[in-house]
């Protein structure tokens, strides 16, 4: 990567301690840039935040109507959760009528980063499974897609039918050849693309109309499975969550690993891409919200908003030592 812009400034009194740098852009529905910032061509792997591309197979191919999917699986499909108790309840259930157990998934065990969960396990002496893994409602999606395809059940293999279809689908939405993959922190294929793809693909889900088609259809109910169940796609008090219950409908929004982010706006019509290259959390949260204030999908004055944007930054006693701000170019 180069020719990055500072997205998010960390103060400490006076004086800017460190910076966040990287990419953004916002696209239209047919690909036209609308704003950017550092280089909109820069690839990276969009990581978890590609996961809405990552279900459509599941709901194109008609298995999620024949397994019976409701909005909260399906937007469970586009998770990252927190491995809290109203998350891990549905998995087990969707996995239990699929016929299956924990051990078809193949995202590996993770400790919940929900403190009551995480507790619950620790004080029973018990090791976390795959379902806990944040990854395994997407999972238990590519789980469906295997079993209505009557594939095998090594469904994270590159070669297998479900990741076809995957990158299928992630090359025709982002109107990009994927120049290469990696295995991510679930252990699923990730395709990399550009900033600019990644927005552009965001703005069709959000221009996507019910009646405009089969492809269309499948966008619109996977984004508003997001956007009415905000705390399934992250979690209570997580970023993703609070993003897009302050936008109140008008944001489906989506986190990814090293500092991804991307938005959904069907009111705008826009999707909204950025990468901040140093992978900090801190830097992706504060750039996508000011990035959703900035096109007046998100109040500022929100408490979810301040969160996030020019919050202060205080010490292990309480004293505010200094702020987050977005970048020049973000103000």
């Amino acid at each position: 990567m180069s020719g990055s812009e500072i997205l998010a400034e960390v103060w400490r009194g006076d004086i800017v301690e460190c910076v966040h740098r990287g990419h953004a852009a916002i696209c239209n529905a047919t690909g036209e840039l609308m704003e950017s910032w550092g280089d909109p061509d820069a690839v990276a792997y969009p990581r978890s935040s590609s996961k809405m591309i990552q279900a459509l197979p599941l709901v194109e191919s008609g298995a999620a109507d024949r397994f019976g999917l409701t909005s909260d699986r399906l937007a469970l499909s586009c998770a990252s959760h927190i491995g809290a108790a109203y998350h891990t309840d549905r998995v087990r259930a969707w996995i239990a009528e699929l016929g299956l157990t924990d051990a078809a998934f193949r995202c590996g065990p993770q400790m919940p980063s929900d403190p009551e969960a995480s507790t619950a396990l620790i004080k029973t002496d018990q090791s976390p499974c795959q379902y806990h893994n944040n990854c395994s409602g997407k999972h238990s999606g590519f789980l469906t897609l295997a079993k209505h395809l009557g594939a095998g059940p090594e469904y994270v293999d590159i070669d297998h039918p479900v990741q076809a279809a995957v990158r299928s689908a992630f090359e025709e939405v982002t109107g990009m050849e994927s120049p290469r993959w990696a295995v991510d922190g679930c252990s699923a294929p990730n395709f990399a693309t550009s900033v600019r793809a990644m927005a552009a693909g965001m703005a069709k889900f959000a221009a996507a109309g019910a009646a405009a088609g089969h492809r269309d259809a499948a966008m619109v109910r996977l984004r508003e499975a997001m956007m009415t169940h905000p705390e399934l796609v992250s979690g209570n008090d997580k970023a993703c969550t609070d993003l897009m219950r302050a936008c109140k409908g008008q944001a489906a929004i989506k986190g990814g690993a090293e500092g991804y982010y991307v938005a959904i706006l069907p009111g705008l019509k826009l999707g909204v891409a950025l990468k901040v290259e140093d992978g900090a959390k801190r830097g992706s949260e504060l750039a996508i919200t000011a990035i959703l204030a900035r096109l007046g999908v998100l109040d500022p004055n929100h408490p979810a908003a301040r969160k996030y944007l020019n919050a202060p930054i205080r010490n292990w006693r309480g004293i505010e030592t200094g702020t987050i701000r977005p970048g020049p170019g973000l103000r």
